[in-house]
C-alpha cells in the first residue's frame, strides 16, 4: 500500500500518550507538513503555537476545563470536574493554530494544515487528537490573557488545535460509514 494511504488510514485519535516530549527532527516534520498545506488563494495565513510547557500547558487545561463547565454537555462537564483530567489527555505536545481573522478561508485552511499534521505524525508513529476545546477556552473573554501568554497576535484566532505524543497503545477503527459516496458520470 502506497505510504501516504496508509498513514491516513492507520492514523486514530490518541487519547493515551506516553510522557517523553517529541523529538526536534519530529516536531520540525510535523510542522513541515502543516506549512505545506493548501490554503485558500494560496494566502497560508496561518500561525502555529507549540505548547510543550508544563506550566503553559497547565493554564490553557485549566482554561479549557472552565468553559467544559460551561458547556452544557454532561460527558464533558463530568470530564472538567475530575481533577485528574486533561483537556487535551496528558499529551506532551499542544499544537494551536490560529490564522488572521481577515483571511479568506481561515477556518478551512487551518483545519486542513491540523488535518496535514495529523497525517505526518502517524507516518512517524507519534499519536494525536483533534481538540476542540481549546478553540473555546483562547476565544472566550477571559481568554485573551492566556492567547497573549502564547503569543498569538491579537488580530488572528485560534480555529484549532491537536495533541501529540508518543503512542501507549493503537486504538482500534471505528466502522466507516456506507452510502458515503456519490460518483457521477
Amino acid at each position: 500500500m502506497n505510504e501516504v494511504i496508509k498513514a491516513i488510514t492507520e492514523r486514530r485519535s490518541h487519547r493515551v500518550y506516553l510522557s517523553e516530549q517529541l523529538k526536534e527532527e519530529h516536531l520540525s516534520a510535523i510542522l513541515k507538513a502543516g506549512a505545506f498545506a493548501p490554503s485558500g488563494m494560496n494566502a497560508q495565513p496561518w500561525r502555529f503555537t507549540v505548547v510543550q510547557n508544563k506550566e503553559l500547558l497547565g493554564k490553557v487545561n485549566a482554561a479549557c476545563k472552565k468553559v467544559m463547565l460551561a458547556s452544557g454537555i454532561e460527558r464533558l462537564i463530568a470530564s472538567a470536574k475530575n481533577p485528574d483530567s486533561s483537556a487535551f489527555y496528558a499529551a506532551p505536545a499542544l499544537i494551536i493554530v490560529s490564522a488572521d481573522k481577515s483571511a479568506v478561508t481561515p477556518v478551512e485552511d487551518c483545519a486542513i494544515a491540523l488535518g496535514y499534521m495529523f497525517v505526518a505524525a502517524e507516518s512517524l508513529g507519534i499519536g494525536s487528537c483533534w481538540i476542540n476545546a481549546v478553540k473555546g477556552a483562547l476565544e472566550a473573554p477571559d481568554g485573551k490573557a492566556l492567547k497573549s501568554e502564547l503569543q498569538i497576535p491579537e488580530s488572528f484566532k485560534v480555529y484549532c488545535s491537536g495533541a501529540f505524543g508518543y503512542k501507549s497503545a493503537k486504538p482500534s477503527a471505528a466502522p466507516r460509514k456506507e452510502g458515503i459516496v456519490s460518483i457521477l458520470k
